[in-house]
C-alpha cells in the first residue's frame, strides 16, 4: 500500500500540486488521470522520489519515504519497478541486457542466476526469442512488453507505468493492459498507472484518481466513474469518443 497526504509542490511560484491525499491499495491498478498539465506526472515523481514535495508526507507498507536518511530511501528504491512513457531502453543493449540492467546494478546474483530471472521475466511477457535483439529491431508493442520485464526483474513490490499505451496502437493497448492488469494479481504488487486513456480506466480501473489543476477532486472506480456530477470529470470524460458512444448507447 501507498499513502501519501498532504501533498504540495510548486515550480517557479506556480504551485503544480495542492494538498493531494491519497491510498492505492496492494493487489489493485491505481489509476492516476487527468488533462495534461494537471500535476499527474508531477505527483508520479514525487512518488518515486525523483522529485521531493515541499511538504507532505509519502509511505510504502508504513515506511516513511520523504523525509528519511538516504540508505533507508534507497532499500524503498529496490522494491519499485517503473515502466517508462517510451519504455526507456538502452539502444546500445540488447534485449537480454536491458532486463539485466537492475539486476547488475542492484543484485549480487550469479551470473546464471541472473540469465534465469532474465529469462523468467521476458517469457512472463510473451516474449521468447528475442535476447539478442536490439530495441530497433522489435516493435513499439514489444518494447513496452521489454519495459515490464525490466520493471519486474527486481521482484517489485510496487509498479509504476507511466503513459504505457502511448504511441500504441488499440489492439496493442489492450494487451499491455491485460499485461499490467495479470502481473498486478499474479504478485499481488502495488501498481500505478498513469494514463489518460478512457480504454485503460474502463478495463483495469480498479481505484481512479482524477487530477485537475493541481488537485485530486475525485477516486472511485471503473464501475462508478460514468456517473460523476463533478463538472471537471465530466469534461475530461465526455471529451473522449469511447465515453460518448457509450452514453449514447445507452440512452
Amino acid at each position: 500500500m501507498i499513502q501519501f497526504t498532504n501533498i504540495n509542490k510548486t515550480f517557479q511560484d506556480k504551485e503544480v500540486l495542492k494538498n493531494v491525499t491519497g491510498t492505492f491499495v496492494q493487489g489493485k491498478c491505481n489509476l492516476i488521470i487527468g488533462a495534461s498539465g494537471t500535476g499527474k506526472s508531477v505527483l508520479l515523481k514525487c512518488l518515486v522520489g525523483l522529485v521531493k514535495p515541499d511538504t507532505g508526507s509519502i509511505q510504502y507498507d508504513g515506511r516513511e519515504f520523504t523525509n528519511v536518511q538516504n540508505d533507508t530511501k534507497q532499500a524503498i528504491r529496490r522494491d519499485i519497478g517503473m515502466l517508462f512513457q517510451g519504455g526507456a531502453l538502452f539502444d546500445s543493449k540488447t534485449v537480454e541486457e536491458n532486463v539485466m540492467f537492475p539486476l547488475d546494478m542492484l543484485t549480487k546474483m550469479s551470473k546464471s542466476e541472473k540469465y534465469d530471472r532474465v529469462n523468467y521475466c521476458l517469457q512472463r511477457v510473451g516474449l521468447d526469442n528475442v535476447n539478442m535483439l536490439k530495441p530497433s529491431q522489435i516493435s513499439g508493442g514489444m518494447q513496452k512488453r521489454v519495459g515490464i520485464a525490466r520493471a519486474i526483474a527486481m521482484n517489485s513490490k510496487y509498479l509504476y507505468c507511466d503513459e504505457p499505451n502511448s504511441g500504441l496502437d488499440p489492439q496493442t493497448s489492450i494487451l499491455i493492459d491485460t499485461l499490467i492488469k495479470d502481473i498486478t494479481d499474479e504478485y499481488n504488487i502495488t501498481t500505478v498507472v498513469v494514463t489518460h486513456d478512457m480504454n485503460s480506466v474502463l478495463s483495469i480501473g480498479d481505484n481512479v484518481l482524477f487530477m485537475y489543476k493541481g488537485e485530486k477532486v475525485w477516486e472511485g472506480t471503473k464501475t462508478n466513474i460514468l456517473d460523476t456530477n463533478i463538472k471537471s470529470l465530466q469534461d475530461f470524460l465526455f471529451a473522449n469518443k469511447l465515453i460518448r458512444e457509450m452514453k449514447a448507447h445507452n440512452k
